[in-house]
């Protein structure tokens, strides 16, 4: 019995792991920011460490599946979060709004499916775009480990 459950335990392990991608797969949280390391040069460095910390923890929680920081994670790249530091990449944004009404999260809801409407549409992105966003959606959600069934 016990080895049943060790090897049960093992199995879970390992597809969490393939579930979150490995942490060298993705891009460092860093690289979307204009900010450097230690915010030394900073106008306001407590504020640049407060941006800094708040977008890392948000990167790093969406790149391990995580509903909140997603859907964060999708509104900074879409419109810079209203901070000049962060690098706005609105294809980006769309590939995650498209990956957050995918993935099955249970707390998905209608604002997600507006805020798709709205991030992946005419007002953000041309027809070229959504179609560079549907393409780096399906990588993200292989690094992620969901199924890729995109339309």
């Amino acid at each position: 019995m016990k080895r049943e459950i060790f090897a049960a335990s093992l199995i879970a392990f390992s597809l969490v792991g393939i579930r979150s991608g490995a942490a060298a797969d993705w891009p460092p949280a860093s690289d979307y920011l204009f900010i450097a390391d230690d915010c030394s040069t900073a106008d306001d460095p407590e504020r640049c460490k407060n941006i800094k910390a708040i977008w890392e923890r948000d990167y790093n929680d969406a790149i391990k599946g995580g509903y909140q920081g997603q859907r964060n994670v999708s509104f900074c790249l879409s419109t810079g979060c209203n901070y000049t530091e962060f690098r706005k990449n609105v294809v980006l944004g769309c590939a995650w709004r498209v990956v957050i009404v995918n993935s099955g999260h249970l707390d998905a809801n209608e604002l997600d499916a507006q805020n798709l409407k709205l991030y992946c549409g005419s007002q953000f992105l041309d027809d070229t775009g959504r179609v560079m966003a549907d393409a780096q959606a399906r990588t993200i959600m292989e690094k992620l480990g969901i199924p890729v069934q995109l339309k």
